[in-house]
């Protein structure tokens, strides 16, 4: 990201090579997120997307991620997607990043007792994690909104590049904001919405990256869509 640190790493685990990206905004900052660590609204010094084995059967996954992730508070994500082949955008100002994996895509409102369906092997496992970054504070109830576009926009890109689903059941998100303006200032913009200003360009920067991501997928696996 333009903020702060952005590094991408990896670690050797159970005999497989695992990529992890963290971002170190600096101080200053805040989230909300739907992440297992981290999760709500809270402050945020770093956010760790970190890749686990298809087939991952760890029991303690927060306890996991916590002995990968730096002190102090953050916002940690697990997948099984390929963290080294994440995909970027900005637009504005407003800046994402997604790891994108679509074995089993899923509709959010399916049918009761009807399976997803398996578009690859278990060796091509699929989860989407997206961090957003939007250089302006913003209120809760704006955060609030942020996700829902950016989730929005998510699924506008998948449905755009030919798959049939809002996403998987395992997608996690996370936006990130300044505590407070250059001034001091806040609390900030009170809309995050797909029609304000920053919930536009936020949603612009997850489509790119997410269409480019599942684009990417698709073609390493040879599913057609």
């Amino acid at each position: 990201m333009a903020r702060g640190s952005f590094e991408l790493s990896r670690r050797r685990e159970d005999g497989v090579l695992l990529a992890s990206l963290l971002w170190r905004p600096g101080p200053g900052w805040r989230a909300i997120s739907s992440a297992m660590v981290g999760g709500g609204i809270g402050p945020v010094e770093w956010v760790l997307n970190a890749q686990v084995p298809g087939g991952y059967a760890r029991m303690d996954p927060v306890d996991h991620l916590r002995e990968m992730a730096p002190p102090g508070p953050g916002v940690g994500m697990l997948t099984a997607a390929a963290v080294d082949r994440f995909t970027r955008a900005a637009d504005g100002g407003a800046e994402a990043v997604a790891t994108v994996g679509l074995r089993i895509p899923t509709w959010a409102a399916a049918p009761e007792g009807v399976p997803d369906p398996e578009l690859a092997p278990p060796h091509r496992p699929g989860t989407i994690n997206i961090l957003v970054a939007v250089p302006v504070p913003v209120s809760d109830a704006a955060l609030v909104n942020l996700v829902m576009t950016v989730t929005e926009a998510k699924t506008q890109a998948l449905i755009e590049e030919g798959f049939g689903c809002t996403g998987t059941a395992s997608d996690a998100v996370c936006v990130a904001v300044p505590e407070t303006g250059p001034g001091g200032d806040g609390p900030g913009e009170p809309f995050g919405g797909p029609r304000s200003v920053w919930g536009a360009r936020a949603a612009r920067a997850v489509h790119r990256a997410v269409r480019r991501g599942a684009r990417d997928w698709a073609g390493r696996d040879g599913t057609r869509t």
